[in-house]
């Protein structure tokens, strides 16, 4: 067996053990931080909230999220990935429970912060783990994999929470409470299962034979985006990532995907009720919430290939983020013409707008990330994508926010998707402009 097929044959090994189980700690990180769209009704029903409370407490994870992600990061390296893992995941899980006992806003937004917090480190720390099984040339397929889990659980979340909520009433507990509850649960037990199945690296893993390993230590030792750093060079660094308009473009236009995202997600389920009007129920909300995440889906594995296959992503970055902004603009078209023929297609233009919107949003995704890893090496490059992905996550706290003072304030949401569009359009504005040729010299 020649060198190369042999690390093929390993890799494959190594994805069949990991990825699988990872993807699936994922899909239950992904669902416990957006269930909460699916609450909403009954928060309103039975605890009075108003849109302004609930949009600020969607958003309120996102703030905890930002606030610890460095932190957490840097007592991951000290722990090593997998206790990290193990601890977040079963913090968080606790967390997701106790939102089952909000009654008053403050507990709300304390308890969606609290969740943040712990969450914060999962994602950067599940891709430094990968880091640990594949050298760079086969780490941005793993990670797309890994991610790819976001849509999934999107399609998995909306029938099951819509399921969970017909507990309503089940001893004494309302159906958000069920909810809440019996989907954190999962993520208590995997946090312990991590502990058990998922070695430090690929030295402990005791599935891997001693050939095998050094196969695979030959492969990683050649890595040339990992530069061995030196406490001294964190201020310059620090200095040269913050004299990089590049840098802070593709932070703004992660942050106009993040508003876009999250300001569809957190309230896709609510908007999707209002247009159903009697006929809404929560498993038939849930599982028509399934379908944009379908098209985002299909959207990150099409627009990621093509990228892939022409070796552009200018335009594969930018394009599906106006895109996603037209798939705002457009849902908005029957509430401007009531008495036209949209008037009759129900909730269908809805959901076929959101999902052209949820195409450009996730479709970006696989894109975006290898352009500031196309410019920054070594600990810029690591230090680069910790910035922009910081940065970017705080729109997840603006646009659900966003749209719950818009619908107190005015009655609706237009308000509120007109700004996501136009903040979408000048993200994708942010891209071209970080992508611009440099002039020689």
């Amino acid at each position: 067996m020649s060198h190369k097929s042999g690390l093929d044959a390993l890799h494959r090994k190594i994805d069949l053990r990991l990825l699988p189980y990872l993807f699936l700690l994922y899909i239950v990180a992904y669902l416990d931080r957006v269930n909460v769209s699916f609450a909403a009704p009954g928060l309103r029903q039975d605890l009075g909230f108003s849109s302004s409370v609930f949009g600020l407490g969607a958003g309120m994870f996102f703030a905890g999220y930002v606030l610890c992600e460095v932190p957490s990061n840097l007592i991951l390296r000290r722990m090593g990935a997998r206790r990290w893992i193990a601890r977040i995941m079963v913090s968080w899980g606790v967390a997701a429970c106790l939102m089952a006992l909000v009654r008053e806003p403050w507990s709300f937004h304390a308890l969606r912060f609290l969740l943040g917090v712990a969450e914060a480190g999962f994602l950067p720390g599940i891709i430094y783990y990968l880091t640990l099984w594949y050298a760079p040339a086969r780490r941005a397929r793993a990670v797309a994999l890994f991610m790819a889990a976001t849509p999934v659980a999107g399609m998995i979340g909306g029938p099951l929470s819509g399921l969970l909520l017909g507990l309503d009433g089940l001893h004494g507990l309302a159906g958000w409470q069920w909810m809440f509850l019996l989907e954190g649960l999962p993520a208590v037990l995997l946090g312990v299962s991590v502990l058990r199945l998922l070695p430090d690296g690929p030295a402990d893993a005791p599935w891997l034979e001693r050939r095998e390993r050094d196969l695979l230590a030959t492969e990683l030792a050649v890595d040339p985006a990992v530069e061995p750093g030196a406490p001294e060079k964190l201020s310059r660094v620090l200095l040269s990532l913050g004299r990089d308009r590049r840098v802070w473009l593709l932070s703004g236009a992660y942050f106009a995907l993040c508003v876009g995202m999250y300001g569809l997600v957190m309230w896709m389920p609510t908007l999707i009720g209002e247009v159903l009007g009697q006929a809404a129920t929560p498993m038939r909300v849930g599982l028509l919430s399934s379908v944009p995440y379908l098209g985002g889906a299909l959207g990150m594995v099409l627009v990621g290939r093509h990228s892939d296959s022409t070796r552009e992503r200018r335009w594969h970055t930018a394009g599906p983020l106006f895109l996603g902004a037209a798939g705002f603009l457009l849902s908005l078209l029957p509430i401007f013409m009531p008495g036209g023929w949209l008037g009759g297609t129900g909730p269908w233009w809805s959901l076929g707008c959101f999902t052209l919107a949820t195409v450009g949003l996730w479709g970006m995704l696989g894109p975006f990330w290898t352009i500031p890893t196309g410019f920054l090496t070594g600990a810029a490059a690591a230090g680069g994508v910790a910035l922009v992905n910081s940065i970017g996550n705080a729109g997840g706290f603006v646009g659900p926010a966003l749209v719950g003072f818009v619908r107190d304030a005015t009655g609706s949401h237009v308000t509120g998707f007109v700004f996501i569009a136009v903040v979408m359009v000048l993200g994708g504005c942010c891209v071209l402009l970080a992508t611009l040729p440099r002039r020689a010299g």
